[in-house]
């Protein structure tokens, strides 16, 4: 097979994923081979008559048609990137996404600017585990404590700070929020991504979007019933001058402005905008 005959198959793939309304079509074939080939793009266009034969041709296909029912690509090939590093996906976890890394910006930003040798961080829902191994792994002197409600998603965190080798460095509990957390146990820094979609949004949602686990996605009828229980309970984990930093919604930032305006046990408040200069990420004070 020559390199024209190779550059029609990705085209004609390309072509049937644009018609089954993937916009990022060209990217995704890529990345498909990329990932089956173990190679980096370029190889991709300069080996490819070495690099693909009819086996990787046969398994090509097979994502190619299972990503035309607009199930994700990083379920379909188990995994996803998150701040730079490589991470196990199943259905049992949120696919991570870009937003989040703000997120982990922010925490990093923090514990830098602060000075702290040594931080203590609890990670509130943290399903496949991209926080907490993201935040361990760029901060050094961090210790995470990583709990979820689902057990299935836990074992996927605990398998990716294995690859990472950071297992020895994050606790991993099950946990509904705080329920699992010792009254006296205290952190620096809590961070969350929690569910934040309103009930009533859920079916308006992307294909690719209701594949991830509907309970890491919707929270009551406003989508702060989970965001309620965080800012409630918080403060009684956090140390002197902690801080509580988590995810929120488009449409959210006022009402969670209303949510703690009255609470005296935060000193301040800050919305911090992502690139799309949408309301992100909350940033609370004690």
């Amino acid at each position: 097979m020559n390199q024209q005959e190779i550059h029609k198959i990705l085209k004609t793939a390309e072509e049937k994923l644009r018609q089954a309304g993937i916009e990022s079509a060209a990217v995704e074939i890529e990345i498909i081979l990329e990932t089956l080939l173990d190679v980096e793009r370029i190889d991709i266009y300069l080996h490819g008559e070495r690099l693909i034969d009819n086996t990787v041709l046969e398994k090509f296909n097979r994502i190619v048609d299972q990503r035309t029912t607009r199930r994700p690509l990083q379920y379909i090939l188990g995994e996803a990137y998150f701040y730079g590093r490589k991470f196990l996906v199943s259905d049992d976890v949120m696919i991570p996404t870009p937003e989040t890394e703000l997120l982990c910006q922010l925490a990093i930003g923090y514990v830098n600017n602060e000075a702290m040798e040594t931080a203590e961080i609890l990670d509130l829902g943290t399903g496949s585990g991209v926080i907490a191994v993201t935040i361990t792994a760029e901060l050094a002197g961090a210790y995470v404590t990583a709990v979820d409600i689902s057990r299935a998603a836990l074992m996927m965190a605990r398998k990716n700070a294995a690859i990472h080798a950071l297992d020895s460095r994050i606790k991993f509990a099950v946990s509904d929020l705080f329920s699992g957390i010792l009254t006296d146990e205290k952190y620096d820094l809590i961070l969350s991504n929690p569910p934040y979609i309103a009930e009533k949004e859920y079916d308006t949602l992307p294909p690719e979007v209701l594949a991830d686990p509907r309970q890491a996605l919707v929270s009551g009828p406003e989508g702060l019933d989970l965001i309620k229980r965080l800012i409630d309970k918080a403060p009684d984990h956090l140390n002197p001058n902690g801080r509580l930093m988590f995810e929120i919604g488009y449409d959210q930032g006022k009402k969670i402005a209303k949510l703690t305006a009255d609470d005296s046990r935060y000193r301040s408040l800050s919305i911090i905008k992502d690139l799309n200069d949408i309301d992100r990420v909350v940033i609370l004070s004690v």
